[in-house]
């Protein structure tokens, strides 16, 4: 017959045997552990932080970078006024290149109205004074092609611009100055004076 267990006593609990193989290890292995190559590589990785340095070349670069945008933009106005200021002086060459031959050519016109007027009060004149009022016509027609032309005068409010007054003559019939009396004729290439019209200028009476 088997042994009966023997009694357990109450309040006692019962001894647990140890076994050290049964025991978990809770250290890590080696070859679990972070290598100290993958910390090397992880902070490789990492961005690095921009130092003073760095700030301070950045900020430089930048404002040179704003400083040769600007001179560029400078360089490119200044380029644009010169090429446009050729072109006005090229055309203003073009538009008065014949200003000093007109210019020539105003005693010419004086001494045909200076013959026309002597003709005009001789009654021998006839058809010579047709033949000289049809070539001060050919003159006038050649100044007007090139764009010279008489300055108004007669009766004309004066202007310092295109008039130059020679006398004054008190004129209760006109306001005070106002063009009586053209004694010779001015002419204007474009909108330049080539010659001003000498006038009398009225006065008040």
């Amino acid at each position: 017959m088997t042994e009966p267990f023997p009694p357990r006593k109450q309040g006692v609990k019962p001894e647990m045997t140890t076994d050290p193989s049964n025991q978990h290890d809770n250290t890590v292995p080696l070859d679990d552990a972070p290598d100290a190559a993958t910390d090397v590589a992880i902070d490789q990785a990492r961005p690095p932080a921009e130092s003073p340095t760095a700030e301070a070349d950045a900020g430089r670069l930048r404002r040179d970078l704003d400083e040769a945008r600007e001179r560029l933009l400078r360089t490119q106005a200044d380029l644009e006024n010169l090429r446009k200021r050729g072109r006005r002086e090229l055309d203003d060459e073009r538009r008065y290149a014949n200003l000093s031959l007109l210019t020539e050519l105003l005693p010419v016109m004086d001494n045909v109205g200076r013959a026309i007027q002597a003709a005009e009060k001789s009654a021998e004149a006839g058809a010579l004074l047709e033949g000289v009022k049809l070539v001060a016509q050919q003159l006038e027609s050649v100044l007007t092609r090139y764009h010279c032309r008489r300055i108004a005068a007669l009766q004309a409010p004066f202007d310092p611009h295109l008039h130059q007054a020679i006398m004054q003559q008190p004129s209760a019939d006109h306001p005070p100055g106002t063009v009586l009396v053209v004694a010779q004729d001015g002419y204007q290439l474009h909108d330049r004076v080539l010659r001003p019209a000498q006038v009398i200028v009225s006065s008040p009476a």
